[in-house]
């Protein structure tokens, strides 16, 4: 891999074993100027490891990593212009707002008056300009989240990372806090580098996302295309929320295969991933529960094309989350299929025990080569 100037961050080939686990196996990425990326994947992919080689905090066993297009392999992590935000902030609690924001310039030998006129020009973008002279636990949740980013930015660092950092933080304001942390990625044009286990966190708010997994990035797409073009079965089942079946494929052609399923259910998805099944092989089949459409059981069947699914079976329970709800509906085999479905508080709604049928596309079915 060639380095790239316009790329804030580069890491070539990065290894790094512990024994013989391979926490980080072979990762390379490239991150463009002013970019928001994510690393995403379950507790112990490797993700931590791989942001503390890139703070400095630990050395690779192979590899390279470049910032603006400069090798820092053999640069300290005082000497990187790379800072990081932590799950529990690191805030000091002796010194107030501004003396926490003004504490790494003063390290540095900044200027009184500088130091006063960078402190009061970050808090103004991170939209709290009031708040200098307050202690650090007179602040919410959120502003303590603004301030330990503050604190960071203040430096112009190349390069922000962030280890998990809303995971202390309760439902409602961890909501609120990744639109918050995408619009200050905007303001400040600084190149954030976001590492989380929580899907929702990585897909809101990045412009590209990594999928890590064993130590390996198994994908790295925008969110649309982690969501809807998965290349890989774990990526399919790790991003967003779908419906799982294991089968063999009894038939292939142009793209589209005729499964039946270990359950007994016969489907026609369509084909995704590197290798293409052939007859007798081993599948995994995704369908996401927005695809799914939702009719009461009754009367004749409608005509399903070919390319539809069709299952019959009973309506589990309800789970009503407003316009998001959703129905778990078992089928013959007593597996539970998720599908979504709209609520409006009439009559026509659909309720526990309701027998039903669910179709859904082909199309909409994605199947990967086990």
């Amino acid at each position: 891999m060639q380095s790239n100037s316009e790329n804030d961050l580069e890491c070539i080939g990065v290894k790094r074993h512990f024994g013989s686990v391979r926490a980080v196996d072979d990762v390379s990425l490239e991150i463009p100027k002013g970019s928001f990326f994510s690393i995403l994947g379950p507790s112990g992919c490797g993700k931590t490891t791989l942001m503390r080689m890139i703070a400095g905090f630990e050395s690779p066993d192979a590899g390279d990593i470049r910032i603006k297009g400069k090798s820092v392999i053999d640069t300290p992590p005082n000497r990187r212009n790379v800072k990081m935000v932590f799950q529990h902030l690191a805030l000091f609690p002796m010194m107030n707002v501004y003396e926490n924001i003004a504490y790494g310039l003063r390290c540095n030998g900044v200027s009184k008056s500088e130091i006063e006129t960078k402190v009061r020009d970050v808090l103004e973008r991170i939209a709290l300009p009031d708040v200098a002279n307050r202690e650090i636990t007179q602040l919410s949740g959120g502003q303590k989240q603004r301030i330990a980013i503050a604190r960071c930015m203040v430096l112009d660092p190349d390069v922000l990372l962030l280890d998990e950092p809303l995971g202390a933080l309760d439902l409602k304001l961890r909501e609120a806090m990744k639109i918050e942390l995408k619009l200050l990625q905007h303001q400040f044009d600084t190149t954030f580098v976001y590492i989380t286990h929580d899907q929702s966190e990585a897909l809101v708010m990045s412009d590209n996302v990594a999928i890590m997994n064993e130590g390996k990035f198994v994908q790295t797409g925008t969110p649309q295309e982690l969501y809807h073009d998965p290349s890989a079965a774990f990526v399919a089942g790790f991003v967003g929320d779908t419906n799982r079946w294991d089968g063999k494929v009894k038939s292939v052609a142009k793209g589209v295969a005729e499964i039946e399923t270990a359950t007994g259910l016969t489907m026609r998805s369509s084909v995704r991933g590197e290798r293409t099944p052939g007859v007798g092989d081993a599948v995994s089949v995704f369908v996401r529960p927005e695809f799914i459409t939702t009719q009461k059981a009754g009367g004749a069947a409608p005509a399903i094309g070919k390319n539809k699914n069709v299952l019959e079976g009973r309506i589990d329970s309800i789970l009503f989350n407003g316009a998001n709800s959703r129905v778990l509906v078992r089928d013959g085999s007593e597996e539970l299929v998720e599908a979504d479905v709209v609520l409006t508080g009439g009559t026509a709604d659909l309720r526990a025990q309701d027998a039903v049928r669910l179709i859904w596309s082909a199309e909409q079915t994605m199947c990967f080569a086990s």
